[in-house]
């Protein structure tokens, strides 16, 4: 979300302080001691060394000095040099290998490397020539002539078992005597993170959400009435007796007047409503084990209110954002049953398919998240379904709106749907916004995977924009639409806890919108004040929500440009490369600070320790 008020600063507002060059404010020294860690605790690492071999040969071992190697006839993933295992096209062997130590304090242990395979072979059946990859004695894959790919693949391996062991990591390719095959490994990483002794099962559940909605509307789509299912896995090794449906906008109404009603469940016994009547407890009939599923259903109302707000309506327009109950989520942390905030977001939830059907009168449009299809309902009315894979929440809208279509340069297809007073020059240019929008965000991160885009303009939205999987509200503006369609990656696509830590979504977002704008901030830092101590970019919104005027300041403004900072220590190019990288394998997850210092501290040999603590980034 983008809220006018605290968002619309201009990018001159700020002066960039590069880690070698100007400094930030120094952080005033606390009052109180620091306690001594704990000898089991982790610091999430990654212990392999010259990973991307771009530091000549050591600490590797190898075969031959030809294994590691910049010459042609193969390119590196990343950088210019690799290592090239085979290729001879007779009898040979080679070996790569390095020593490393698993802290024993850390629970996950994961060992990943980019591998390239072409071959002269011309068997569709039979594997002559094979790579092993190895850690101490346990072999974790063997590749053959069989795997040949075209580009670099990556391969990943949880080696948590391995914690507190100083094993090897080794690569062994074989060639028989005849035609070549070559094994070119790039980008070795091993990430540790996590404590040996959680509080509790760590794994996020419910698993695989899966969500049915059937939903039919009064004349003006104000009020909708139907029915909902969802199915859902323990992904848990502790068994799972409930779960709880978040109802978040029962915040925009009280408790004895819901705009978002849940009756007559089945598949367990609903409880009562609490968190001001935001999260619904459902006792399921039967305990799940892990890997089991299970379906719950119910009735729904939904009465939207009125106000051009994210949840209300504007006139003849509704928007209605954030109004089907999903699963809340359940880590090693319990149930995530935090408060809605107006200021930001307080939206948690993993990845999700929706059937939404929506039965409405023909005279409205109803954009909505993922794919529409329209087809005659009763008399006067009209049937969207919407589908929609992997996408962590559903939004859709009401009313006799504008619409203008278009496809971006990569194939994206671009729908702009505006209220009543946008003016169709206004109109067609935040199509083009949009086009050129997504295009460049995908470039930058990964392809768009929602199928169409829409986008719904309103001038009267109080809080700038707002942004939902393939669905954003909007006023006109090319800054905010860039942001919010940059939601698609950082928040849709990797996702994370966005009232504990929303700077992974918004000064990713932002600065992800300067790329796109072409802004390099370099004037980011001209007026930085940290209010006290206490303020750091990776507040939660319990924070923000009693310092509200320095939220869109802090997280947004100083997020933003101590992601700019990070790109300037590590070069535009490893910069990008770790985020391409990093949203790739967090694609459809859950991204946590402790995991993006740890990518960031392993794209390169400068100890980030103090970059970190001068940008107030904990986690």
């Amino acid at each position: 979300m983008r809220p006018t008020p605290r968002k619309a600063f201009a990018a001159s507002v700020f002066t960039v302080a590069v880690l070698a060059g100007v400094s930030l404010p120094a952080t005033p020294a606390a009052a109180t001691p620091h306690a001594a860690p704990s000898a089991a605790a982790c610091t999430p690492a990654q212990v392999v060394t010259n990973g991307g071999f771009e530091s000549g040969t050591s600490p590797w071992s190898q075969s031959s000095t030809s294994v590691i190697t910049n010459r042609t006839g193969q390119t590196a993933h990343g950088g210019t040099t690799f290592a090239w295992l085979d290729g001879v096209g007779s009898t040979h062997t080679d070996t790569l290998s390095q020593s490393v130590t698993i802290p024993s304090g850390c629970s996950s242990a994961t060992l990943t490397f980019w591998l390239h395979i072409d071959t002269a072979e011309t068997t569709s059946s039979t594997a002559y020539d094979k790579l092993t990859a190895k850690i101490g004695t346990t072999t974790l894959a063997t590749y053959s002539n069989l795997n040949k790919n075209t580009g670099y693949a990556q391969k990943s391996f949880d080696v948590s078992a391995f914690a507190g062991q100083t094993v090897n990591v080794a690569f062994t390719g074989t060639e028989d005597s005849s035609l070549q095959t070559s094994f070119v490994v790039d980008d070795v990483a091993l990430d540790t993170s996590g404590d040996t002794t959680p509080p509790a099962d760590s794994t996020r559940t419910p698993a695989a959400p899966s969500y049915t909605v059937s939903l039919s509307s009064n004349t003006s789509g104000t009020v909708w009435t139907g029915h909902e299912s969802a199915t859902f896995t323990n992904a848990s090794s502790t068994a799972l007796s409930e779960v709880y449906l978040r109802l978040w906008d029962n915040y925009h109404g009280t408790c004895s007047s819901l705009p978002i009603a849940v009756s007559n469940v089945t598949g367990g016994t609903a409880g009562a409503l609490s968190v001001d009547c935001t999260a619904l407890k459902i006792d399921l009939s039967t305990p799940l084990t892990q890997g089991q599923t299970a379906t719950i259903g119910f009735d729904l109302g939904i009465t939207v209110p009125s106000g051009a707000d994210r949840f209300g309506y504007d006139g003849a327009f509704s928007f209605i954002g954030n109004a089907l109950p999903v699963l809340a989520v359940k880590d090693a942390a319990g149930w995530h049953l935090d408060p809605y905030t107006n200021n930001g977001e307080s939206f948690y939830s993993l990845a999700a398919d929706f059937k939404v059907t929506l039965d409405h009168p023909s005279t409205l449009l109803v954009p909505a998240t993922g794919a529409s299809v329209d087809t005659p309902g009763s008399s006067g009315r009209t049937i969207t379904t919407a589908t929609a894979s992997k996408v962590r929440d559903f939004a859709w809208a009401a009313g006799p709106f504008t619409k203008i279509s278009g496809t971006s340069t990569a194939g994206t297809p671009i729908n702009v749907y505006s209220v009543t007073g946008i003016s169709s020059a206004n109109a067609q240019s935040m199509l083009t916004t949009a086009k050129t929008a997504v295009d460049a965000h995908a470039s930058r991160f990964g392809a768009y995977p929602y199928g169409e885009l829409d986008a719904v303009i309103d001038n009267n939205f109080w809080f700038g924009g707002m942004e939902y999987p393939g669905f954003v509200l909007d006023l006109v503006s090319t800054t905010a639409l860039t942001h919010e369609i940059g939601h698609q990656w950082w928040y849709g696509i990797v996702g994370d806890d966005e009232y504990n830590s929303p700077w992974l979504d918004e000064a990713f977002t932002d600065y992800a919108t300067d790329l796109a704008l072409s802004k390099t901030g370099t004037s980011c830092w001209n007026s930085v004040s940290w209010a006290s101590t206490a303020e750091k970019i990776t507040n939660s919104m319990a924070y923000w929500d009693t310092h509200s005027s320095r939220y869109s300041t802090v997280v947004y403004g100083y997020g933003k440009c101590a992601l700019h900072d990070l790109r300037r220590v590590l070069g535009d190019t490893a910069m990008a490369k770790l985020l391409k990288d990093y949203a790739t394998s967090h694609w459809y997850g859950v991204s946590t600070t402790a995991e993006f210092k740890a990518a960031a501290q392993a794209a390169t040999t400068t100890d980030l320790t103090s970059f970190w603590t001068q940008h107030r980034i904990d986690g």
